[in-house]
């Protein structure tokens, strides 16, 4: 196969023309902290993850139970307008793939196909049902989230040619919006400090530049780290979630208009943090929120895209059901785009907004998202 424009040739759609191109027109740019179509309107993101390409199995998990063209079109019907499709390196380098059942007819166009092949079939797809795509380095290998760029066997060099492969691959598709470059840098990473081993500001810059040089139109989503900013003012941050670096080192790129922050934010469900201890919570939570990234939108620097969040549980008689609704609460307020953490059900610390049948909507998530998915 060519790529994704033959697909979309086969399957009788005009890239230019696209169902979710058509919705929101494509290509999206920023301007101040707003997103903006082709058009110049402003858009709301709400997407939700998808994963699985990161994993061994070097697809979208739940195929073992479901059709992709299913899963999109359920995704669409819940409300969302982006689906985020976490991949590997190893995966965009693999010709395997497994976790799928074709004894129920389901699949039936995926079979014999490689990790890349099925991804062209679920962006096709997910084009013929209005939705976008945002593509994310998750992992380098298919085991964990390394704390920088490279590592695991993998160079540098390594990420930017995978980030080539698929900027190759994917910019004549309208519907696919842009990179996230990397997932929750953490640990030794840093921002802002000049050292081009550690830093992640550096290192986005030689990416979004590498990628534009390809597709030149796509947003370039930029993560936070964990911790390592010089003058940060708060003692700690999740992994992907200190943006705190941008007011003093943003990141330059030399395609303007294109950077969009993403931070990541979880609950005590995930990890008991020093601040769900603070006598204050929930009432600190926006000042958290406010040092953390949301100047970043205040002050007119950029637009942010927050990446993941997510919890099992979503009633106010808990510490994270209070913090879910009360971010839910601070996102429509500030009429933040979002990405839930996940689809899937088999994210354990998590869970997912389908149940364990894979099938099912869980009916609280649904409830506590609802403000968010009420399209404007």
């Amino acid at each position: 196969m060519r790529g994704l424009r033959a697909l979309f040739a086969l399957l009788g759609l005009t890239p230019c023309l696209t169902a979710a191109a058509a919705e929101i027109p494509t290509p999206l740019a920023t301007r101040g902290s707003e997103i903006v179509g082709r058009d110049g309107r402003p858009v709301v993101l709400r997407g939700v993850s998808w994963f699985g390409m990161e994993t061994e199995t070097h697809v979208p998990h739940g195929l073992w139970t479901r059709d992709y063209r299913e899963m999109l079109s359920q995704i669409r019907g819940v409300g969302f307008n982006l689906v985020r499709l976490p991949w590997s390196v190893n995966a965009v380098r693999s010709a395997s793939v497994g976790g799928i059942d074709f004894s129920k007819g389901a699949n039936a166009d995926l079979q014999g196909q490689g990790p890349l092949e099925v991804l062209d079939r679920i962006v096709a797809e997910a084009d013929r049902q209005g939705l976008l795509v945002l593509l994310d380095c998750h992992r380098l290998d298919d085991a964990r989230i390394p704390e920088l760029w490279y590592g695991d066997g993998f160079t540098e060099d390594d990420w930017l040619e995978a980030w080539r492969t698929m900027a190759r691959r994917y910019r004549g598709a309208a519907n696919v919006i842009g990179a996230d470059i990397k997932n929750e840098p953490h640990g030794a990473a840093t921002w802002g400090t000049g050292d081009v081993q550690t830093d992640f500001r550096l290192a986005a810059e030689r990416c979004g530049d590498a990628i534009h040089e390809i597709a030149p139109h796509w947003l370039i989503v930029v993560e936070g780290v964990e911790k390592n900013v010089p003058g940060q003012k708060l003692p700690g941050h999740w992994w992907g979630g200190n943006l705190e670096g941008v007011r003093e080192s943003p990141v330059r790129l030399k395609a303007k208009n294109r950077v969009v922050y993403s931070p990541h934010e979880y609950g005590p469900g995930v990890h008991q943090a020093e601040w769900f201890k603070d006598p204050a919570f929930p009432a600190n939570l926006p000042d958290r929120w406010e040092k953390g990234f949301y100047f970043i939108v205040r002050e007119g620097i950029a637009p942010v895209l927050v990446g993941e969040f997510g919890g099992r549980q979503t009633g106010p008689e808990t510490p994270e059901g209070v913090w879910q609704r009360d971010f839910v609460e601070f996102l429509r307020e500030k009429e933040i785009g979002f990405v839930y953490w996940s689809w899937n059900p088999n994210s354990g610390d998590t869970g997912g907004l389908l149940a364990d049948d894979w099938l099912t909507v869980v009916e609280p998530k649904r409830n506590l998202l609802a403000p968010l998915l009420e399209r404007p």
